[in-house]
């Protein structure tokens, strides 16, 4: 009201200023005050107009606060829900190889990344990615590998059932190879050349446990190709198709059984047949048969492996090549002097078929230094002994997994 009033003053003052020249009539008077009533009139609805604007300006601010808190809120949530159920892992390892009769190398190794994802309390995903050697491309001697991609479902207590690509459950480190569970820098020859790890195909599997301690897997599965001429003839490491564009004219079946029932004891036999392990590139059927055996023991700083694995193979391609048969066993004792630091002996024979000149012999022995349960740093020397193209080799290597 004071404004009103002293702006009615105001509006009033120039008329005051001339009274002394002329006083403005009762007409004139009554229209200048009509006047000021309409200017403030005027004022008052673009006031209360300026008010509502306000009001609900203040409305909508708030309105989208809400909306976006909730929001945030929404994919806070579902973020948090995706890693909860997303697990992301992998390993990794490089070499330095001493060679006496060749060339020293070093190579990385091998860099693997691993991502699982759980859709539901009985259905999960399963993958790894693997680079070797560091670089690809023509030319180059690294590759991009996918090593596992499957989807597992645990259809009934205690068994479950796997669909797609994944390790093939022979021998001890085809399925558990990372760096730090196993003594020395390169994986033993024997589970490398005649099984051969890493070993994986597609197909569908069938896990479970018959009594505590007895498991059991059961697969049927893309299977090998292996060349019968070249210079990769009848080595069965080389028929590994690594479910790229695979040949699957003819399948292969593997099962297991294990047993690990007392602690630190894992015993476990394996047995895989293929009906035509050259995909039909042999003359006639190359039926082929792998039997494996294992035994491992873990009892305080006390090591043990051993395993055996042959192949036996029908056709006359390969019994004319006298590569019909193969095998290969190794035992390994070792020590772990506390937490940290391990030694370690293994003795090896393998072939790759029959011939004299195909068989081959290693002492392999050196020390593990863990500086953290899943880093270990490795020294070892390799004493090849007889005929073959194993050179002997000092080698140094890191390794770790996370």
């Amino acid at each position: 009201m004071k404004k009103i009033v002293l702006s009615a003053v105001i509006g009033a003052m120039p008329f005051v200023a001339n009274a002394q020249d002329k006083a403005p009539s009762v007409e004139e008077m009554w229209q200048l005050i009509q006047a000021q009533q309409a200017e403030i009139s005027k004022l008052k609805q673009q006031l209360n107009t300026t008010s509502v604007k306000v009001e609900s300006l203040d409305v909508k601010v708030e309105a989208t606060a809400e909306a976006v808190d909730s929001g945030a809120a929404f994919a806070d949530n579902s973020l948090a829900a995706w890693a909860q159920k997303t697990s992301l892992g992998g390993y990794a390892e490089h070499h330095f190889n001493h060679f006496e009769d060749g060339d020293d190398q070093i190579d990385a190794h091998r860099y693997v990344l691993y991502i699982a994802h759980q859709f539901s309390d009985d259905i999960r995903f399963f993958s790894e990615f693997e680079l070797e050697h560091g670089v690809t491309g023509e030319g180059e001697p690294g590759e991009v590998e996918l090593e596992q991609a499957y989807i597992q479902w645990d259809f009934h207590k205690n068994h479950s059932v796997q669909f797609g690509q994944f390790l093939i459950p022979v021998g001890i480190i085809n399925e558990t190879h990372e760096p730090d569970t196993f003594y020395g820098t390169e994986r033993n020859r024997v589970e490398s050349e005649v099984l051969p790890a890493t070993w994986w195909e597609t197909g569908i599997q069938l896990i479970g446990e018959v009594a505590p301690g007895l498991t059991y897997n059961a697969a049927i599965h893309s299977g090998l190709e292996v060349p019968v001429d070249g210079g990769s003839a009848f080595r069965i490491r080389s028929g590994r198709q690594k479910s790229a564009e695979a040949n699957a004219e003819d399948l292969a079946f593997t099962g297991r059984l294990k047993y690990t029932g007392v602690p630190g004891l894992e015993v476990a036999t394996s047995f895989q047949y293929q009906q035509e392990i050259t995909q039909g590139a042999a003359a006639d059927d190359a039926g082929a048969f792998l039997t494996t055996a294992h035994v491992a023991y873990q009892s305080e700083g006390f090591g043990f492996r051993a395993l055996w694995a042959g192949w036996d193979i029908d056709g006359d391609d390969f019994e004319d090549a006298d590569a019909d048969s193969l095998e290969g066993w190794y035992i390994e004792p070792s020590y772990k002097i506390n937490s940290k630091l391990g030694f370690f002996v293994r003795y090896s024979e393998w072939d790759r078929g029959n011939r004299t000149d195909r068989d081959f012999e290693a002492y392999d022995y050196g020390l593990n230094y863990w500086l953290y349960p899943t880093v270990v740093l490795k020294a070892d020397y390799t004493d090849s002994v007889g005929e073959g193209d194993e050179a002997d080799a000092f080698n140094l290597g890191v390794g770790w997994s996370f």
